[in-house]
């Protein structure tokens, strides 16, 4: 590693973050840019649960392989988180977002093709695209707002959400505007990802400009090794706390893709309408989006997080239950609920990357660790829900597991609330 490339990052406050480089990226601009990718990284992932029934019906797929639907982005989520930090330092973080929000439309379209494998395909790319989002964003967030970083993770997952919530209310509508049955459905989400990558391209511009700035800068000899031993740092895949924030994530992003995948379906077996049930799915999406501005502005308020992990593993628990015993005269009740819990779960989880390290670099290690274990602890749910309804003929037996692991979520979200650095 050359020496100017060694402290770049030293640099970056320093050099062309106000100066030259503003001229082709405004602050506003990045922060369209940001709320334009985030919409994007559930958008594509919700508008699939209404359409399960219809994709499974055209494939003739089996409960476990319709899961898989669901789980296979959330599987790839895990596998492509740990070589993102890899991929920003060799590339920037800004043409690194650029290219997964192109690959992530890329994956739209490819999943819609009349051909089970390209659904599958579609899948995987969908999968590790999203995976190079979830960590590379957090640690963008953090070295763009350094002061505001856990306001402005709020306003990010909170906009995931939002395009969570759009995804699932107009999948249904889409099919029937469109007339091109679910494969136009779901293929129309690419176009917001094109958006996105062109609302992203002054951002790219601007890295460019503060490359070129900071190869002009002579930096000192004696600077590099300083830099160096900072940037090998210590490895979180060694820290417990780490591993109580990565599973505390993974939990609950469990509960929150198991739910995506068959929440609708769960009611509509129980005797509700497909289009109630899936305004309901809508509905609860739309709450999360509160839970995922607030918790994260209150999470950062806080020196410890302990309480409001408890309250969120409380509040899963209470929904899954309320869904267990009253699946269609509470649905809106524990749509509700599960919302609150599902949205600030996923606030603090990214807001303890943030809290709980003290540097760009850190984010990042920390992002990849905790999203590649949480999600490949998340991919279990939905295929795992399908396999334990076609093993017993019912949802009880899923639903149950799934209070128990909201009991774990609380545990591992005790220890993640500490006040102390990865």
């Amino acid at each position: 590693m050359s020496v100017t490339r060694a402290v770049q990052p030293a640099l970056e406050p320093k050099v062309g973050r106000r100066t030259a480089a503003t001229k082709y990226a405004h602050p506003v601009l990045l922060l369209v840019g940001i709320v334009l990718v985030a919409l994007n990284m559930r958008a594509c992932l919700a508008a699939v649960s209404p359409m399960v029934v219809e994709i499974q019906r055209t494939f003739g797929l089996s409960a476990t392989a319709s899961g898989l639907i669901t789980t296979v982005p959330v599987l790839f989520q895990g596998v492509g988180a740990p070589l993102t930090p890899r991929l920003t330092r060799r590339f920037g973080t800004e043409r690194v977002v650029l290219g997964a929000v192109l690959a992530l439309g890329a994956g739209v379209l490819l999943r819609v093709l009349p051909s089970v494998t390209a659904l599958y395909a579609g899948c995987v790319v969908i999968g590790v695209a999203i995976a190079v989002l979830n960590v590379s964003m957090p640690g963008l967030v953090k070295r763009e707002f350094p002061q505001k970083a856990a306001a402005m993770t709020g306003v990010y997952s909170t906009t995931m959400l939002v395009g969570a919530t759009m995804a699932a209310a107009l999948s249904v509508p889409l099919e029937h505007a469109l007339g091109g049955g679910w494969q136009a459905s779901l293929g129309a989400w690419s176009v917001l990802a094109l958006v996105a990558a062109v609302a992203w391209l002054p951002q790219v511009l601007k890295a460019r400009q503060e490359r070129t700035v900071a190869v002009a800068v002579k930096v000192p000899t004696q600077a590099a090794p300083a830099a160096l031993s900072k940037e090998a740092g210590t490895s979180p895949w060694k820290s417990g706390l780490a591993w109580q924030i990565s599973v505390f994530m993974g939990i609950s992003s469990l509960l929150v893709y198991t739910l995506v995948a068959w929440m609708p379906t769960i009611l509509a077996d129980h005797g509700m309408p497909r289009g109630e049930a899936g305004l309901v799915f809508a509905f609860s999406n739309l709450v999360q989006v509160a839970g995922a501005f607030l918790v994260p502005l209150l999470a950062g308020r806080m020196t410890r997080q302990r309480g409001l992990a408890l309250v969120m593993a409380a509040l899963n628990g209470a929904g899954v239950l309320w869904l267990l015993l009253a699946p269609v005269s509470g649905a809106w009740f524990s749509a509700t609920v599960l919302g609150l819990a599902q949205g600030g779960s996923l606030g603090l989880g990214l807001a303890f990357i943030v809290l709980r390290t003290d540097s760009v670099l850190g984010a990042a290690r920390l992002g990849g660790m905790s999203q590649a274990v949480g999600y490949l602890v998340a991919a279990a749910g939905p295929v795992g829900a399908g396999a334990l309804h076609q093993l017993t003929g019912g949802w009880d037996a899923t639903l149950l597991v799934l209070l128990v692991l909201a009991a774990v979520a609380a545990v591992a979200g005790w220890g993640a609330g500490r006040n102390r650095t990865v």
